[in-house]
């Protein structure tokens, strides 16, 4: 019985291994990874990172900060977004119009001008008009541009960066309006994810109609050389999709552009360039573009999906417990391989359907994410981070969902947080727990058929013959 129970131990950690709990690790980490090399560029601070996954491929001094110039108005275009709507009436201010025109980025607005917000937002994303990004700011925070201000950097906070702060709405010189290559890059990532700026920032030309102070249309082109031939066609990039420059003298060319191309979106930023911004851009995208490609998790994840497949077998369903997020990717070098990534489990995001989180990271730097998505198929669910006894409840994952989201008490939260957080480790320990118990049975079964075998051979075989009628007559004739 020793060596059965031993020989259900080793199949316990074989199914616990094949299931992926212990995690995927290459066989020689070192030897697995192998990250490309990226371009020299001329221009001091840049960055380039994957929009889907926000994975960084290239960084030169992206952490230093530098003055943004124009780009801040990528800021202003997504906390204007986020809290206005497109048919709202902007009025432009004393202020706006006779403080932020700078030297030549404006287009001539007059006092007391009245545009749509979709048309101040154009004018501002394509000729770079400060008076619109001004105007903007006033309207959004009530009158008070230092309110809208304060919005931009609560936002910037929001997003994770860590060396920004804004005192304007559109990039005027000030010695304590600043930012970081990675800043920006975060800034933008959740600018080019909002359907309408990715719309505005791509638009080469765009007209606005006459307004209360000009009797004829305005023209606008966009002036990132990338996308717009405006200024000339040496800078065209086809996978370009839109963009924004900035310059003034104390900030040097900064530039942001997005191109996609193979699944990938990629965001460059480049600051404090002396002429060399769309050049470096062009090498940074061509280099991301050749070396990586991206990788849809679901369609190449077998570690996890055999887990599932058990699990639903197991229980007579056909439906699984749990999938993967469809639309989730990771990328990687075009030399290694999906099973070379490692992954971990986080519960950060863990609510509603979301029982939790893939990060999937190869050579110590993470590359994507997936969620663990519920899908409300009914089954067992052992709570194994319960300890009073009371482990075994019966019902969906949907039907808990709901109780929690309609109990209405302070403690709904906590609790749905909980499940949610150990709903992956539930299915995959009830999986090992079944294949573990099945083949413990297995083998008792059939060792205990073995000895009762052994038993009738050892101490039945001769009472049969005994008993049967040829040997009666036998001992009759003796």
């Amino acid at each position: 019985m020793k060596k059965l129970w031993k020989k259900a131990g080793a199949l316990l950690l074989a199914a616990c291994t094949a299931l992926g709990l212990a995690g995927a690790v290459p066989a020689s980490a070192e030897e697995a990874v192998s990250w490309p090399t990226g371009p020299q560029v001329s221009s001091p601070c840049a960055i380039v990172m994957e929009a889907n996954t926000g994975t960084v491929l290239y960084e030169k001094n992206a952490d230093e900060v530098s003055y943004p110039a124009s780009i801040t108005k990528i800021m202003t275009a997504l906390v204007a977004l986020e809290n206005s709507a497109l048919d709202d009436i902007v009025t432009f201010s004393a202020t706006a119009v006779y403080e932020n025109e700078g030297d030549t980025s404006h287009i001539a607005r007059d006092l007391d001008e009245q545009m749509t917000m979709e048309q101040c937002l154009y004018g501002m994303m394509l000729e770079s008009a400060n008076e619109c990004a001004w105007a903007i700011g006033e309207h959004v925070g009530g009158g008070d541009c230092q309110a809208f201000v304060d919005m931009m950097n609560a936002k910037a906070q929001e997003l994770g960066c860590t060396n920004t702060h804004f005192n304007n709405p559109n990039g005027l010189p000030d010695t304590s309006h600043v930012t970081t290559c990675r800043d920006m890059a975060l800034i933008s990532r959740a600018a080019i994810q909002n359907s309408t700026f990715r719309k505005i920032t791509g638009t080469v030309k765009y007209t606005i109609p006459p307004t209360n102070k000009h009797a004829t249309e305005t023209p606008l082109n966009n002036h990132h050389q990338m996308i717009s031939a405006y200024k000339g066609n040496r800078y065209l990039y086809d996978s370009c999709i839109g963009g924004k420059t900035g310059y003034t003298d104390a900030a040097g060319s900064t530039l942001v552009t997005f191109a996609e191309r193979d699944g990938m979106l990629l965001i460059c930023v480049v600051m404090r360039s002396q002429s060399t911004h769309y050049q470096d851009t062009t090498a940074l995208f061509d280099y991301c573009f050749s070396n990586y490609r991206m990788y849809n998790v679901a369609q190449n994840e077998t570690r996890y999906a055999g887990a599932d497949q058990a699990g639903t077998s197991l229980f007579g369903q056909a439906e699984p417990f749990a999938e993967l997020d469809p639309q989730a990717e990771i990328i990687l070098p075009v030399n290694a391989a999906f099973q070379d990534t490692e992954t971990a489990v986080s519960y950060d995001r863990a609510s509603g359907s979301v029982a939790g989180t893939l990060i999937y990271s190869y050579g110590g730097k993470q590359v994507g994410t997936a969620d663990v998505l519920t899908t409300g198929a009914n089954g067992m669910t052992y709570d194994f981070g319960k300890t009073d006894g009371s482990s075994v409840s019966q019902g969906s994952a949907e039907e808990e969902t709901e109780a929690d989201s309609d109990s209405g008490d302070s403690g709904a939260s906590e609790t749905k947080q909980r499940h949610g957080r150990g709903l992956v480790k539930k299915i995959l320990l009830i999986v090992v727990i079944v294949i573990a118990a099945a083949f413990v049975l297995w083998f008792l079964y059939n060792n205990i058929r073995r000895m009762i075998r052994k038993k009738r051979r050892r101490n039945g075989k001769y009472k049969v013959i005994k008993e049967n009628r040829k040997w009666r007559k036998r001992r009759r004739r003796r």
